[in-house]
């Protein structure tokens, strides 16, 4: 009989693990989804386009920018700083350096402070929807195009905002599976392709 009870105390211990585990791993894309269905934690929004109108009202976005620890670029904004009116369209540039002597992929995650402001804040186009390659040595300037929605202004927790800032910070992958870099590449006479 006790043995019995020790098996049936031994699988539900087990379940509790698996279940336990399970939520842990699962959390993490939760907790994503959270934040960009409804703006908390600073997720953004992505539109097609500013709207038709902006507010009589201006807004400051700031600009910041950090790396992964130990991920070798140099990255930082090219403006600190923009003022617009709300619902205007913006357009700011991020700097980015492969001072290494291969080829780096990079992708960006980002944030806006303060939270509250974040279901309000939308890209139309940006850098960190895609993986980004630099070849070594490579400089780059990287576009995002943004608006602050007007309803920002209905939200009792949001409508008080005057600034907002906008943090990227990039974390290091790995190069697409097969990448080969343009300049090192060379094709030979019988079509093949050859590393320099």
């Amino acid at each position: 009989m006790s043995v019995d009870r020790n098996r049936k105390t031994v699988l539900r211990l087990a379940g509790v693990v698996v279940l336990m585990g399970s939520l842990a791993w699962a959390s993490v894309p939760a907790y994503r989804l959270f934040c960009q269905v409804t703006g908390w934690g600073g997720a953004t929004d992505v539109a097609e386009a500013a709207p038709e109108t902006a507010l009589d009202q201006d807004i400051t976005v700031r600009f910041d920018a950090s790396q992964d620890r130990g991920f070798p670029w140099e990255f930082k904004p090219a403006q600190r700083q923009m003022t617009l009116k709300i619902g205007e369209e913006g357009l700011a540039f991020y700097e980015a350096y492969n001072p290494t002597d291969r080829p780096i992929a990079g992708t960006a995650s980002y944030n806006v402070a303060p939270f509250s402001a974040g279901a309000y804040f939308s890209k139309i186009a940006c850098f960190c929807f895609e993986e980004q390659i630099l070849m070594p040595g490579e400089r780059v300037q990287m576009p995002v195009s943004f608006f602050v929605e007007p309803e920002i202004v209905d939200d009792p927790d949001a409508r008080h905002v005057r600034t907002i800032t906008l943090s990227y910070t990039f974390h290091e992958t790995d190069l697409p599976e097969g990448y080969v870099p343009e300049q090192a590449a060379l094709v030979t006479d019988d079509g093949t392709t050859d590393l320099n």
